[in-house]
This record gives structure tokens, sequence and C-alpha cells, in this order.
């Protein structure tokens, strides 16, 4: 310790000095990628504005499908679902209530559990009132950002876990991301 030369000299690392594994490494750390995205990602095109402002029309959204199987849904999510089966369209909703809650809408605040929810990602408001709705096990209630024109739970009901697909993560295409 008593300042003399340094006890370890670099030498050529391993990797540089064989390519050939280099390389072979690259590419299976590539194809295990390529394996990744191909189970667990999906990346849906948006084609309608109910997530308005923060997920545009034609966005590319990047959903994790392995999320939820990690842990929980939570309120706030933005999340990626299977609603009407025989349309085989994938929906982005956020979550608003948990199975257990009591939601309701009322001149277009909502409340879940008695008390209102402050909501900023909402831009484009809907003044409908909605009657109290106690969210059933295994059930989420969903709306979406632009309640003005947004197709949810307000008219569907709660929907089944069991619908879920994944969280979204971020905007792809064009590249601004998901806004939360």
């Amino acid at each position: 310790m008593g300042g003399g030369r340094a006890a370890f000299v670099l030498e050529d690392s391993f990797v540089l000095s064989h390519p050939r594994h280099a390389l072979r490494v690259s590419v299976q750390v590539v194809v295990l990628l390529a394996i990744g995205m191909a189970f667990f990602l999906r990346i849906p095109q948006v084609t309608g504005p109910s997530m308005l402002p923060h997920v545009q029309p034609g966005e590319l959204v990047l959903i994790n499908t392995l999320a939820y199987r990690m842990g929980p849904i939570g309120r706030g999510d933005i999340v990626a679902l299977d609603h009407d089966e025989a349309t085989a369209q994938t929906f982005l909703k956020r979550v608003v209530a948990l199975p257990g809650d009591r939601v309701r809408i009322e001149r277009g605040t909502l409340f879940v559990n008695g008390r209102p929810v402050a909501e900023p990602y909402v831009s484009f408001p809907d003044r409908r009132d909605v009657g109290e709705v106690t969210v059933p096990p295994h059930g989420l209630y969903v709306l979406g950002d632009n309640r003005a024109e947004s197709e949810d739970s307000r008219t569907w009901g709660p929907v089944d876990e069991s619908a879920v697909i994944g969280k979204a993560i971020v905007g792809l295409w064009p590249p601004q991301g998901l806004h939360s």
C-alpha cells in the first residue's frame, strides 16, 4: 500500500482476443432478445382517440405481457386488454378501480370508495353520471383518459383480469413516448 506500482496488469480482454467468441455471444444475445420480444412483448397500433392526449391514434405502443405475472395490476396503470372477442381488437385503458372497490361518477368526477380521485391525466372530461358499482373479485374498472370519446367500463361494466394482455410501457412510434 505504500506508493508502489500497481499489482495488477491489464491484459487484452478475452473478448477482444477471441473475436469468434464475441460474435457467438452477440448472436446469442440477439436471438434471446428476439425470442423475448416474440413471447413477452406486443406492439399494437392505437386506432382510436380514447387515451388522448397521452396516447395518440396511430401510435405504436410496447406492451409488456409478463408485467402482471410478476406483480399486481395497480390503479393508474395503462393496460392493454381484449374486450370484444368478435373483433380481436386490443384496447388501451387506465385502471381506476380494483376488486372490491366501489366506483361512481358524478358530473364527470370519479369517486372510488366514496372519495373523489384526482385525475390530472384527463384532459377531455365527460360530465355524465354513472351509478355506483362494486368491482367484483378478479374484476377491474377501466376508463379511457379521453372520457368524452372512450368506450370503457362506463358502458361495459368491470372487465375481468383475464382480459388483460399486459401493461403499456412506452410509445415506440412516433417517438414521443407514452405519457402517464
